[in-house]
């Protein structure tokens, strides 16, 4: 009998097993971010939404989610977006489109925001700092 279940699970596990790949294949590609909407200054313990905009380069690109680094007081932000590899993409141009994450604020003096903005000529990174104080 254990012979038999171990078959049958054998057979059952191969026949459901499919050589046809027809899942997506992907990748993910962080997009300089253009610009954002922050608030001038935060309230100890409020929620605000904070929204960034970046241009979609294909059709093919779709936002996954925010890279979001946490240092002290220190937050940087670049947005990440799923790659279709597909040879149907069309390439856009000024697709400008958004993104919004939820920020709580959580202690007393300011917030530094480094948002993403690509890459200089050097290859160092490049940011678009923006200081938000947390007022009573």
């Amino acid at each position: 009998m254990k012979k038999f279940v171990a078959l049958s699970l054998a057979v059952f596990l191969f026949a459901s097993c499919s050589l046809d790949d027809d899942s997506q294949n992907y990748s993910f590609e962080i997009l300089p971010i253009e610009s954002v909407d922050i608030p001038d200054a935060f309230t100890l313990g409020e929620t605000y939404p904070i929204t960034v905009s970046y241009f979609k380069p294909s059709t093919c690109h779709a936002f996954k989610e925010f890279y979001y680094l946490k240092e002290n007081n220190e937050r940087t932000v670049a947005a990440i977006n799923y790659v279709l590899e597909k040879n149907s993409c069309d390439t856009l141009t000024d697709e400008l489109v958004e993104a919004t994450f939820n920020f709580i604020v959580t202690s007393n003096g300011s917030y530094i925001f480094k948002f993403w903005q690509g890459e200089d000529t050097n290859g160092e990174d490049k940011y678009l700092i923006i200081e938000v104080p947390v007022t009573n």
